[in-house]
């Protein structure tokens, strides 16, 4: 079991980017708040020895991802409340990002994935194929599609 210190500091350096997914994936503020405690819940309770903060970040993600998709098959799961019908965005959200972060939010989980890693995690293709166990390629391709639809949501053209 990790200390105390060791809790606080992960939840000090990741808490924005495993609730920003939470978020993507599960769009009610309560779910993301559920999912949140169960991660670091998990992560305090976890013995594995990280190789470096790059590694511990990725091993969030991947346990995020997976929390995630867990709550959302969950036989308790009644209704899905849409992004639009948010009354009030959640703080880590800035106003700007507001209708991006929709149009992200509408697209499968296997191209928001890619896309919050890449554009806002900073991750390459190459780490974003580690993190998810899936090929390069098959990165490149998932980006390739999800700006494709993204940019078709947000009513520019389509790429050729």
């Amino acid at each position: 079991m990790r200390s105390e210190e060791d809790a606080r500091r992960a939840i000090g350096l990741y808490a924005d980017t495993v609730r920003r997914i939470c978020f993507m994936h599960l769009k009610k503020q309560e779910d993301v708040e559920d999912a949140f405690q169960e991660i670091f819940l998990k992560y305090i309770l976890n013995e594995k020895i990280f190789e470096s903060h790059a590694h511990e970040k990725a091993w969030l993600i991947r346990v995020t991802v997976n929390v995630c998709r867990d709550m959302l098959k969950s036989p308790f799961r009644k209704r899905v409340c849409s992004i639009e019908d948010m009354t009030v965005e959640p703080f880590y959200i800035q106003e700007e990002e507001g209708e991006l972060l929709s149009c992200i939010a509408q697209l499968q989980s296997k191209y928001r994935n890619v896309l919050y890693l890449f554009y806002y995690e900073g991750y390459s293709a190459v780490e974003i194929a580690n993190i998810m166990h899936k090929k390069e390629n098959t990165i490149y391709t998932w980006l390739n599609r999800a700006r494709k639809a993204l940019k078709e949501k947000l009513g520019g053209d389509p790429i050729g």
